[in-house]
């Protein structure tokens, strides 16, 4: 890989690592929030669960995408290795 290409790929990494540690931020203020709301305010029963779990695994599934999956050397590498050989020989037979 040639320094851009990997210049490239470090700061999409770190741009989608930011982008859950933002993720996770929000979700962690609003839902205290909603957790007051819940427990001090609006409503007889505690509901605040409900959009915590929900949204918590959203949050778990963005978290696994940008720590897991986007790896680098694993599934997604390969597809993208895949790609860019079947752009090259579409260009080329063009």
């Amino acid at each position: 890989m040639s320094p851009e290409e990997i210049n490239r790929i470090a700061r999409k990494r770190a741009g989608a690592k930011l982008g859950w540690y933002a993720h996770a931020t929000v979700y962690v203020v609003v839902n205290l929030a909603v957790f007051a709301m819940s427990q001090y305010g609006f409503g007889s029963r505690p509901w605040s669960v409900f959009p915590l779990l929900g949204w918590g695994l959203g949050v778990a599934l963005h978290g696994i995408s940008v720590f897991v999956l986007g790896s680098g050397a694993g599934l997604r590498e390969r597809m993208v290795q895949k790609e860019r050989e079947r752009l090259q020989r579409e260009r080329s037979g063009s």
